[in-house]
């Protein structure tokens, strides 16, 4: 039969266009194109001995081939797998998006053969024009399984394409491309070069089921003629049981994917069945990498689609706070662009990024357990990371909140959970206290531990940068309010205790009444309030935030990012049992006699406003004048 002269359709010209210059942003992915579609073939002609005992076909040796010759500049890729009749070249070919697959899955349902029809890879159909990229001229030549005609499709992609018969085909496809020039700017590489197919194949197609059999780069040791050899691994890990794989391969496998050079500190297999089918094998690292904090840190985790590689760094598959996971996940169906290099956002993605969330966090708490030593090791290198999932995962907090852990008063070294923290409640004790500061040493001796330090009660010490926004948040656990030590009102006292006590604090808060109207008065520029305390015992005074303020040192954060943030005003508080207050207090009394000592007063006031400031680490808004003060005070001590 002489050479028959098509058109493409209209649309195939500008798929055609579009593919050379703007669907795909790597060029290297023509080869994941051609691979996968070979893939497709075998998988279909396996399918069909099964369905068909009369289908004269060679099922002996199915595998890929890729063939280079640098001297004309072709590169094949061959198939012995279902091949096409004369009737498909025209019809599939000359058409967008109908490689055959989807009419096969459909076929294949109908005939309620659907588990098999899940393995089918290839169903975008365009991945055959992807040749375009990278050629000036593509030869296609194929025969189906079971027939004896072969035929031949042939195009320069220019918007015709020639159809002829041939009879020594063999069965199966082999798609021939006579490459463009190198043009390494244009991305255009030299893929006549080993070396190259093989990054490429290792990268897109290293877990196809099917063998890729290339020339080795060493020739034979009996002739000229190399050797050839399979140059993928079909390794695919998470697609094998369990007891088949060993911790050594699953090292190699995070090792190569992760750029690691220690093993995991956690295995996660994972498995979903049903509608949507996927596999999911993530790894837990074992220390931080450098650049973890950095904007720049790429995140996520490998994609394939039945075994072929999508993209690295999946992002739509796990959180921010989750970066630090590495692994693979490999779907049975997704919903790709046509490229198959970005994501579209539907339900499967979400339902895959929930689920893998779930267990990688289920994972966590049962390494608390389990695990302890893991567990800890884990928490040093990325609790830090965790924890900003309090902040964006509402849906996950409670699971969060269980596998964290802080420091304690109750533990001068270790760590503690919230759950240990509430077993260890005092009787009557309904809130968790807190308190944030830059170290463990600063918070143990402020101020606002004094009270909590009498009373035998267990404070948590949160120093992360994080944890000054995420406890704003978090208004409980396990029904128990989150208090910090620093905001608000303490009222550590018990009915009894109160009963005893309520005589004594009204004479009090008669006697410095004066007192605190004068300092809230003299103060007010940089005060909100001046009160008595319930929380100190040692020190004379501590500056504490309202129940609903920023704190000071989220303030800062905030204006080191370049928010703006107005100036909140604090409130003093005066410890009355401390001899400088009490002494305070009489002075104000003695006013009315002494006008004159009205200006040393205030100043001494002024002073202790500073001194509360400080040891609560934070900053004067004129330390000279303070030190002048300080000075002017000490001297005449002396």
């Amino acid at each position: 039969m002489p050479a028959e002269t098509f058109e493409f359709q209209v649309e195939a010209r500008q798929l055609l266009q579009m593919m050379i210059h703007s669907i795909y942003s790597n060029k290297d992915v023509f080869l994941r194109e051609l691979i996968s579609n070979s893939s497709d073939a075998l998988d279909k002609l396996r399918l069909e001995t099964l369905r068909d005992d009369t289908l004269q076909a060679d099922t002996s040796d199915l595998h890929i081939s890729i063939e280079a010759d640098k001297e004309k500049r072709t590169l094949t890729v061959r198939d012995n797998g279902i091949g096409m009749t004369h009737d498909e070249v025209v019809q599939l070919i000359g058409t967008i998006a109908n490689s055959g697959t989807a009419k096969f899955l459909r076929e294949l349902k109908e005939a309620k053969d659907a588990a098999d029809s899940e393995e089918l890879i290839g169903q975008f159909g365009v991945g055959f024009y992807a040749s375009f990229m990278v050629a000036d001229e593509v030869t296609l030549v194929t025969r189906r399984a079971g027939e004896s005609q072969g035929t031949r499709w042939n195009s320069d992609g220019e918007g015709t394409y020639t159809v002829e018969s041939v009879d020594d085909a063999p069965q199966g496809t082999s798609v021939t491309l006579r490459l463009k020039p190198e043009d390494t700017e244009d991305q255009l590489f030299d893929y006549t070069s080993p070396w190259k197919l093989r990054e490429i194949v290792k990268r897109y197609s290293d877990f196809i089921t099917w063998p890729i059999r290339m020339a080795a780069e060493a020739p034979g040791e009996d002739d000229a003629e190399p050797a050839i050899e399979t140059v993928n691994s079909m390794k695919a890990l998470w697609a094998r049981s369990k007891d088949s794989v060993t911790a050594e391969e699953y090292s190699e496998l995070y090792k190569h994917i992760s750029h690691d050079w220690t093993d995991p500190l956690e295995t996660i297999r994972m498995q979903a069945e049903g509608t949507f089918e996927y596999q999911a094998l993530l790894f837990l690292p074992s220390h931080a990498p450098q650049d973890l904090f950095m904007q720049g840190h790429k995140r996520g985790v490998q994609l394939y689609v039945k075994r072929v590689f999508i993209m690295d760094d999946c992002e739509a598959l796990m959180p921010t706070y989750l970066r630090f996971v590495k692994g693979v996940v490999d779907a049975q169906d997704l919903s790709l662009n046509v490229s198959r290099e970005i994501l579209q956002q539907d339900r499967q993605i979400e339902m895959m990024r929930r689920r893998l969330v779930k267990k990688v966090l289920s994972t966590v708490k049962e390494m608390m357990s389990a695990s302890p030593e893991n567990y800890r090791t884990f928490w040093k290198e990325f609790g830090r990371v965790l924890k900003e999932g309090l902040l964006q995962d509402f849906e996950n907090r409670d699971a969060l909140l269980e596998v964290s852990s802080f420091a304690s008063t109750q533990d001068e070294e270790g760590l503690t959970t919230l759950r240990s923290y509430v077993d260890r409640m005092k009787e009557g004790q309904d809130q968790i206290y807190f308190m944030t500061g830059e170290s463990r040493a600063a918070m143990e001796s402020s101020p606002h531990m004094e009270a909590f330090r009498a009373k035998g009660l267990e404070v948590l010490l949160l120093t992360d940068p994080v944890d000054e926004v995420w406890v704003q948040s978090v208004p409980e656990f396990d029904g128990k309010q989150l208090q910090s030590i620093a905001k608000g009102e303490v009222d550590l006292d018990s009915d009894e205790e109160k009963e005893k006590a309520e005589a004594e604090r009204e004479q009090r808060q008669q006697e410095y009444a004066g007192l605190l109207a004068w300092m809230t008065e003299q103060l007010g520029d940089s005060l909100k309030e001046v009160r008595l305390s319930s929380r100190l015992t040692v020190s004379p005074a501590c500056i504490v935030s309202d129940t609903h303020d920023v704190t000071p040192a989220l303030e800062n954060m905030y204006r080191a990012m370049g928010e703006e943030v107005p100036h909140i005003k604090r409130i003093l508080e005066l410890n009355p049992s401390h001899a400088l207050i009490s002494s305070l207090r009489k002075a104000h009394a003695a006013l009315g006699s002494e006008p004159d000592a009205g200006t040393e007063l205030a100043e001494t006031a002024e002073l202790v406003h500073g001194l509360a400031l400080l040891s609560d680490g934070g900053e004067l808004s004129d330390p000279a004048r303070f030190s002048r003060l300080m000075a002017d005070r000490l001297e005449r001590t002396l």
